[in-house]
This record gives C-alpha cells, sequence and structure tokens, in this order.
C-alpha cells in the first residue's frame, strides 16, 4: 500500500517544531528529515499508515511507557522468517493531534538523530569479515 503525500505533508507540519522538514519516498512510504538529518519515517506495517519517531536506548523507555510501539518487521532470510527491529516507534496518539503536542516528540526524535550522526561510525558486517579473514591469513 502506498502512503499519500497528503498524510506525509501533515507529519512534516507536526514536527514543524524540529525544523523545516523534508519528506521523501523511501521503500514504499516516506522519510522525514531536517536538515539532512532523518528524524522519522512513515510506513504502513499492516495496521494503517503511521508516523515512526527516531529513538534510541535513552529514549526506549519513555516511548515504551507512552504507548508507542517499536517499529518491528518481518524479513526472510535463507528461506526463514526474521523479525527485524529498528530504533523508530510509532508516535503516541495524542500527538498526531497537533504540532503542540508533537512538539516534545518531536525534539526528542531531533535529540536522538544528533546523537546517531555524532556517533563514530560502525563498520559494516563485510568490513568485519574481511578483517576477520585478513587477521586468518596472516597467522
Amino acid at each position: 500500500m502506498t502512503i499519500n503525500r497528503d498524510f506525509a505533508d501533515y507529519c512534516c507540519e507536526l514536527l514543524a517544531s524540529a525544523g523545516p522538514c523534508v519528506a521523501k519516498r523511501m521503500f514504499g512510504g516516506w522519510g522525514i528529515s531536517t536538515d539532512g538529518l532523518s528524524i522519522a519515517i512513515i510506513a504502513d506495517l499492516g495496521s494503517g499508515e503511521k508516523l515512526w519517531l527516531k529513538a534510541d536506548d535513552d529514549t526506549r523507555g519513555q516511548m515504551e511507557a507512552a504507548g508507542c510501539e517499536r517499529f518491528t518487521y518481518t524479513s526472510t532470510k535463507s528461506g526463514q522468517a526474521v523479525s527485524r527491529s529498528m530504533n523508530y516507534y510509532s508516535a503516541p496518539e495524542d500527538a498526531m493531534d497537533s504540532p503542540a503536542a508533537m512538539q516534545p516528540w518531536a525534539r526528542m526524535a531531533l535529540e536522538c538523530a544528533l546523537k546517531y550522526a555524532s556517533a563514530p561510525a560502525r563498520p559494516s558486517k563485510n568490513a568485519t569479515k574481511k578483517v576477520a579473514l585478513s587477521s586468518k591469513k596472516t597467522k
């Protein structure tokens, strides 16, 4: 199911307290960013289109206490269904009513995006495998 532009524009209005938001098409949904930082996504995981806010280990408890659900999807790996999740949580229902109600959540998502952007880069799985293989060759 394709998520319409009107809902993406509405979500950008809700998140405007984090800065000027831009919505871009992404994997059948939308990515929402401000100043190049991804603060939210819009996706339909089977229960309708939802706004999902960037979160991290420090904000997870607050999101869960507000009744937000973690962004979890199923993918297939070697013929097996595998459940995966991302550091995004559904926006609280009452925050979807107005930009004022969304403001603390928008700022929290922006703070998470800023922390993520300033964190040292982690090596990819392939890079880790290459290092392991090269160290075996030198032994």
